[in-house]
């Protein structure tokens, strides 16, 4: 049993991408599926498929490379809040990545999403993870 599992899913993840594997298996949560579809959609990651089968069931990621360098698409996928210090910005606050280049996925009232809708629909949230 881990303390963390956003912890764990994105521990999952970086560990997949330095060795180099192209799929990686974590068990599934409403909020992990939410990440896995955020990072899908702003292009992070290659496919993702959703399994029931058991009891908690799990998310099957496909890791996306660069074709000529064979370079992970991630570059960098970093932790914000943690249970111990938990990181909460309004809209105004909402911060910028990499200058613009990267996300910040954020937990809102309206749901789990980027740090740019979240400033367009102008709500604040917790500040999940830094994707770049």
């Amino acid at each position: 049993m881990y303390t963390d599992p956003i912890a764990d899913f994105l521990t999952r993840v970086r560990n997949a991408i330095l060795a180099g594997h192209r799929v990686v298996e974590v068990p599934a949560s409403k909020l992990k599926k939410e990440m896995t579809k955020i990072l899908f959609d702003q292009g992070y990651i290659l496919s993702y498929q959703f399994n029931d089968d058991s009891v908690q069931g799990s998310i099957k990621i496909a890791l996306k490379y660069d074709r000529l360098t064979k370079e992970p698409v991630i570059r960098k996928i970093q932790r914000v809040s943690t249970p111990g210090l938990r990181r909460y910005v309004g809209a105004k606050e909402m911060p910028r990545v990499l200058n613009g280049l990267g996300i910040a996925i954020v937990s809102t009232s309206k749901g789990v999403m980027t740090n740019k809708k979240a400033r367009q629909e102008n709500v604040g949230g917790e500040v999940l993870c830094y994707v770049y």
